[in-house]
């Protein structure tokens, strides 16, 4: 009886050392397919509909596959629930690091937290997300691109008398549209405040749309008619729907109008001249940093930044690149040199005796 009992223990203790030497070799085999398979970067973007941001998705994308990682890409078509919805596949998916274009910031702070409870870093790109522990944003200097744009309007003041203007900010729901808003106001209150400059209309442009932009320019001329000398729009897309209103109003070029982002279409209105300015963003440079950026933060590779920007919650380490103003006095010392776009396609609609030379 003992001589049985002492068989069956023996071959319990073997079956467990087996056990628990397969379990060890199989966390093994878990932990070298992961060293072996490729970083995975996820990148959940706001949309892709507008020109500039299917370039920083091509842009980033190229980057992060010459580095060794892999991209997986989701939109959200400017809707915050489709956009936590993408984060969560993501999640899901195991992605190494999470980089987020956000359509709303706020909507997007729980998207971060809930990253953060899988050990996932999150970079914050163009935008910020306020209030939560994010580990790195990299954008433009957006108050920075707000006083450009306000400052190429008081440099067009006139000697006497004052600069009637129509502001058309961007979403409402977007914190770059108030850091525009911000930057502007710094050059403009002074001028304001000495009767030089005259706010005469202005409304915030739902979801950056440039039929929104549209229509605030049409009830702008419907309240003051043609009684005004600029609209200061926040980028070229509600540029773009603000000029529409001009044209149809035989007001085109006749009115300064700013944008930025500097689309293939706003740098043809530059280059026609009913757009009077754009701003430059090397976009190729922001999307090729940022893929440099997550691949390190999804190695574990230290990174080294300069500025820092308070969302609320903490200093958040931020990477910021500088922007150029545009105009059609400089388009090819800048588009054109750099190969943003091509001669061609800016200067496609621009009769050939009023081009520059090449």
């Amino acid at each position: 009886m003992n001589f049985r009992i002492g068989l069956v223990m023996i071959s319990l203790v073997l079956s467990l050392l087996i056990g628990l030497m397969l379990s060890r070799q199989g966390s093994g085999d878990s932990t070298s397919e992961k060293a072996a398979r490729k970083l995975l970067i996820g990148f959940s973007m706001d949309t892709q509909k507008e020109a500039r941001w299917q370039r920083d998705r091509d842009n980033f994308v190229r980057r992060a596959n010459a580095l060794g990682a892999e991209v997986l890409v989701q939109s959200a078509n400017s809707d915050d629930t489709r956009q936590m919805q993408d984060i969560q596949s993501l999640i899901s998916n195991h992605v190494d690091v999470l980089v987020i274009v956000p359509h709303n910031g706020q909507a997007m702070t729980s998207a971060v937290r809930l990253a953060r409870e899988n050990d996932i870093p999150v970079m914050a790109y163009d935008r910020m997300i306020p209030d939560c522990d994010l580990d790195l944003y990299i954008s433009f200097d957006n108050v920075r691109i707000g006083e450009q744009q306000a400052r190429y309007l008081v440099d067009k003041l006139p000697r006497t008398g004052s600069l009637r203007v129509v502001r058309i900010f961007g979403a409402n729901t977007d914190n770059n549209a108030h850091l525009y808003k911000e930057g502007q106001d710094r050059v403009l209150q002074p001028y304001i405040a000495s009767g030089r400059v005259e706010i005469v209309h202005e409304d915030w442009a739902e979801n950056w749309k440039p039929e929104m932009a549209k229509k605030i320019t049409n009830a702008a001329i419907t309240r003051l008619g043609h009684h005004f000398d600029a609209i200061l729009a926040s980028n070229d897309g509600t540029a773009g729907g603000a000029i529409q209103a001009l044209i149809e109003e035989g007001l085109a070029g006749k009115i300064l109008v700013t944008g930025q982002d500097a689309d293939l279409v706003a740098c043809q209105r530059v280059a026609a001249g009913t757009q009077s300015m754009t701003i430059y963003k090397p976009l190729s440079r922001v999307a090729e940093t940022a893929a440099e950026l997550a691949y390190k933060l999804g190695s574990g590779k230290p990174i080294v930044v300069r500025d820092g920007i308070n969302n609320g919650a903490v200093e958040v380490p931020s990477v910021l690149v500088e922007t150029t103003t545009v105009t059609r006095e400089n388009l090819m010392e800048t588009v054109v040199a750099d190969r943003f776009h091509s001669y061609e396609d800016i200067y496609r609609n621009v009769p050939e005796a009023e081009r520059p030379g090449k």
